[in-house]
């Protein structure tokens, strides 16, 4: 058996190869199974390196690693002693990055406790250090669980997660949103209810997904047990949500709880959100909607008729610019399978037939592209491993130039009066600002010059941001002032 799925591994890896444009490499373990495997979720920093999270069941803590270029680092527990995480092979801990700026929510164990809240964790260094845990979910006797987190156009975190009253009744998604990137978050709003019943599915997770000032909260609804996927839709970059619609169409009805949950991605005014939908058979579909609109334009399988096909479960989608993929996993004459999905124009589609990424024993997956890289990263629980295939591809488009991670410096740190801020290249115009906790703008210049001081000396002392625009990209690095 293990050699026929070697044979079948190679057969797909050259087909892989051919037919995507994407030259793969081997697969391999981001770590020992010493660390666990569960629901791994990945993002890219902004020079293209994968960063991954996710939790390990046996003491349940969240791990963090990092492509170093030539491997994944040494995984790193982000959990404090004391603060226990809830993880499972279908949901756990979620990761975003805008830039360099990454955020990981997490949810406090035991789950269904009005004691233990949502956290988020914040790195303002690509993942070489994070901050303490800080609170999200600031609502009373309430319960909540699912925390999924996405950022804004200017790098601050939106937080999503499921909110109960006290008695575990009254399901809906919530959304908190920040304005100081992490550090505190606005009382939550509801983002739910659009599909007839209040009630959401309370045993599936969700996805909330944002570019520009649209926002979409991606949820299963349980509308007297029909268990569509449903968006609820924000113009105003979360602020509030004012229209929804279902992206699904399939009106499935299901007595029982499926536990698994849509992704989503807006490119342009167009919402593609992927989903399971088990109306006749569990199958994944892709649907096209309008958030101008809030219209669900179409709704296709990622697949045909497939000899063999049991089941297919846990779509993710990810995107750079116009280039996407999509994975998940499914289950064709007993053996499961990675499939993928890769388009370097959305606009023309998807492609009629599927690559394999790989085949054994597939339980949860995640992709993510940038520039021309793309990783695929799953839970193996033959190995009780995570592992991942890394590949490249050329980009139908060239994205403008990104400042590196080395060419960005802010000294000292702590500072009393003089900041400096100090770039390699003199040759790309930059707009500055210095925001403080509140998400108030206290300074801005522009400039392209390699070095640039900045007078703190009127500053209050406590901590800051700054922020550097440069072409279509936004970075954000954290200071103290003294």
């Amino acid at each position: 058996m293990n050699r026929l799925i070697t044979f079948f591994l190679l057969l797909f890896s050259c087909a892989a190869s051919a037919q995507s444009g994407i030259t793969w490499n081997m697969a391999m373990d981001v770590s020992g199974n010493a660390y666990g495997n569960m629901h791994p979720r990945v993002t890219m920093d902004r020079s293209g390196n994968p960063m991954l999270v996710w939790g390990r069941m046996s003491d349940e803590s969240v791990f963090f690693s990092k492509w170093n270029g030539t491997s994944f680092s040494t995984p790193v527990k982000l959990n404090p002693e004391g603060l226990t995480i809830a993880t499972a092979s279908w949901m756990g801990p979620d990761i975003a990055s805008h830039g360099d700026t990454v955020y990981v929510v997490v949810k406090q164990t035991p789950e269904m406790s009005d004691q233990n809240h949502i956290y988020i964790m914040n790195s303002y260094n690509a993942g070489a250090s994070f901050s303490e845990p800080v609170r999200v979910d600031f609502i009373a006797d309430s319960l909540s669980r699912f925390p999924t987190v996405t950022t804004d156009n200017e790098g601050n975190p939106i937080v999503a997660f499921m909110k109960f009253n006290s008695s575990f009744l009254d399901s809906r998604w919530v959304i908190a949103k920040s304005n100081d990137f992490g550090n505190t978050f606005a009382t939550d709003i509801k983002a739910s209810g659009w599909g007839g019943s209040n009630d959401v599915c309370d045993c599936c997770p969700g996805a909330i997904v944002s570019n520009g000032n649209s926002s979409a909260m991606l949820y299963r609804d349980n509308n007297s047990n029909i268990r569509d996927t449903w968006a609820g839709i924000s113009n105003d970059n979360a602020a509030s949500f004012s229209s929804g619609f279902n992206a699904d169409n399939h009106n499935w009805m299901l007595m029982s709880c499926p536990s698994s949950g849509p992704d989503g991605v807006i490119i342009g005014d167009t919402l593609y959100s992927v989903f399971m939908n088990g109306s006749g058979s569990y199958r994944n579909y892709l649907s096209k909607s309008s958030i101008s609109n809030s219209t669900n334009n179409s709704v296709s399988d990622l697949t045909g008729t497939i000899t063999g096909l049991s089941q297919q479960n846990y779509p993710r989608i990810s995107n750079s610019g116009n280039e996407a993929a999509i994975v998940w996993r499914q289950t064709v004459s007993g053996v499961s399978q990675l499939p993928i999905l890769f388009t370097n124009d959305i606009n023309n589609g998807f492609p009629a037939t599927f690559d394999t990424v790989d085949v054994g024993n597939i339980t949860n997956t995640d992709v993510a592209l940038s520039d021309g890289k793309i990783f695929v990263v799953w839970q193996d629980d033959n190995s009780g491993t995570i592992k991942y295939r890394s590949g490249n591809y050329t980009p139908l488009f060239t994205n403008t130039k990104v400042i590196s991670e080395s060419t960005f410096t802010i000294y000292p740190n702590p500072a009393s009066e003089i900041i400096a801020i100090q770039f390699d290249n003199a040759d790309v115009n930059r707009e500055l600002a210095v925001i403080n906790v509140l998400g108030e703008v206290v300074f801005t210049q522009n400039s392209a010059s390699s070095k640039v001081n900045v007078n703190a000396s009127s500053l209050p002392a406590g901590i800051y941001f700054l922020q550097v625009k440069s072409d279509n990209h936004i970075f954000t690095q954290k200071f103290v002032k003294k």
